[in-house]
């Protein structure tokens, strides 16, 4: 164990368990959007969907086990990693040289991940532990547009839009990040695999920013 023990604590491998980690996420992103998306077909169709996921209910608890070591992956590693990048520069001239050659949103993943665990805090507080509680009663589309934790709440709405922009962003650095770390970003494949990278970094994000625009601002009427 001693050369993974020394793996892990490299360079290369922090940057490796970041990747496959992200990519990991990235994949789930997917499955979730497609459950989500099925909230334009009306109560009756989402709660029926949600309450087929209760049914599988060890299956689901199991994912959402391996989702978590997932996500404890890629926290640990991404704040391994900006500590290290933050050492390895402490000058101002070389940060300031940084600013030059960067965007703000490669600068600060560190940042935008925080707010997005933020959002995932709230997100697993409100929808995911209500949709627990009422496991028996089977209002699960009332949850998603409730006034005070839903998006019939301004606030919320607005929390969600933000986190899927930053999202967003995070998505594309990363995907940059992965390709470099793979070294595929520059070699003849490194085209093809920029042009999947916007389905996720864009299209996704802009899949999970329809439903707090729709229920939030156009159907809830703010």
């Amino acid at each position: 164990m001693n050369w993974f023990t020394k793996f892990t604590n490299s360079s290369i491998g922090k940057k490796i368990f970041m990747a496959v980690s992200g990519l990991f996420l990235s994949l789930f992103l997917i499955i979730h959007l497609i459950g989500n998306l099925t909230l334009f077909g009306g109560p009756e169709f989402f709660n029926s969907y949600v309450s087929t996921l209760s049914a599988l209910k060890p299956l689901v608890r199991f994912i959402e086990a391996i989702l978590v070591l997932i996500f404890l992956v890629h926290i640990i590693n991404g704040i391994r990693i900006t500590i290290e990048n933050r050492k390895a520069t402490p000058e101002k001239y070389l940060a300031d040289k940084a600013n030059e050659n960067s965007s703000f949103f490669s600068r600060n993943m560190g940042l935008t991940g925080s707010i997005i665990f933020i959002f995932l805090i709230v997100h697993l507080q409100t929808f995911w532990y209500q949709f627990q509680a009422q496991h028996d009663g089977g209002q699960f589309f009332n949850i998603v547009i409730d006034q005070k934790i839903g998006f019939g709440n301004i606030f919320v709405t607005l929390l969600y839009c933000l986190a899927m922009v930053l999202l967003s962003f995070h998505l594309r650095h990363g995907f940059q990040s992965t390709f470099q770390t793979f070294g595929v970003r520059y070699n003849k494949y490194g085209k093809f695999i920029e042009w999947i990278s916007v389905f996720f970094w864009l299209i996704i994000p802009l899949g999970f920013l329809s439903i707090p625009i729709y229920f939030g601002f156009i159907k809830g009427g703010f």
